[in-house]
């Protein structure tokens, strides 16, 4: 990949110029994304696979979300025409990121950490006592799990951190704290859990077990994250965590369907 065409003013520039791109997009997140898998110090467990999820459509516009090997997830950010269009929007959007990534200002550092714990812990002063006990806790979970990290560039650490996001929003860390599991026994589980199938369909039933003491929260929830995941992609912004949000209470939306059409019949 030539220097001047992947520099980061190059892309920059191509992210908002409405002219004829330049440079093939797609082909350039590939070949990106493979050459960093191809370092001897890559922290990549599944090379330079980039998976692109387009959203069905009958018609205009369309949208596509590419997740890039580190787990980070972006989507098209333009109002797209075609699906060509959807795919290398987002294409354009992650390689943007992607180049950005490499500064060393994102490789995680222990000054870096320092700062993040900081700021983390700054924002706890405003909470209750009760709250902030419970809150200290998750910054020290949080500064345990940067240091298991040490070295990695802040996308590809995304999925770890999406895993942990998705945890608490799940309600799953609140429940092995009950169980008095310790915070080093969960984050080390966790760190080399990858975000797959089978942990969106725990997740899933615990919104159906949800769904059955508080009838629509499933629909409220649901409405809430499509919201989120869709302001977010307009602005550019990585999308991980609300997309999987959407993704986890669309699963148990539809196993709830599918068990009221088998009663029925």
């Amino acid at each position: 990949m030539g220097d001047e065409s992947t520099s980061p003013v190059h892309v920059y520039q191509e992210i908002v110029s409405n002219k004829k791109p330049k440079v093939a997009v797609v082909e350039a997140l590939q070949e990106f994304w493979q050459m960093k898998a191809g370092r001897k110090d890559s922290h990549l467990r599944q090379g330079a696979l980039l998976i692109y999820e387009a959203v069905p459509s009958s018609k205009p516009p369309y949208v596509c979300y590419v997740t890039l090997p580190g787990g980070a997830c972006f989507g098209s950010f333009q109002t797209c025409e075609t699906r060509a269009e959807a795919r290398k929007s987002a294409a354009k959007i992650a390689l943007m990121n992607s180049v950005f990534n490499e500064h060393p200002s994102r490789i995680i550092s222990l000054e870096m950490i320092a700062r993040l714990v900081s700021e983390a812990e700054d924002s706890l002063n405003q909470q209750t006592q009760e709250d902030f006990v419970d809150r200290s806790a998750g910054v020290s979970a949080y500064r345990f799990m940067l240091e298991q990290n040490v070295g990695k560039t802040v996308l590809e650490f995304q999925e770890v951190m999406t895993v942990f996001q998705l945890l608490h929003w799940n309600g799953s860390l609140k429940a092995m704290r009950e169980r008095e599991c310790s915070r080093q026994e969960v984050v080390q589980h966790y760190t080399h859990r990858r975000l797959d199938d089978d942990m969106r369909a725990a997740m899933a039933i615990d919104w159906i077990a949800r769904e059955k003491e508080k009838p629509g929260v499933i629909q409220s929830e649901l409405k809430t994250a499509e919201q989120e995941l869709d302001n977010l992609r307009r602005a550019g912004r990585e999308l991980r965590f609300p997309k999987e949000k959407k993704d986890v209470l669309s699963l148990a939306r539809s196993q709830i369907d599918e068990r009221k059409h088998l009663v029925s019949k």
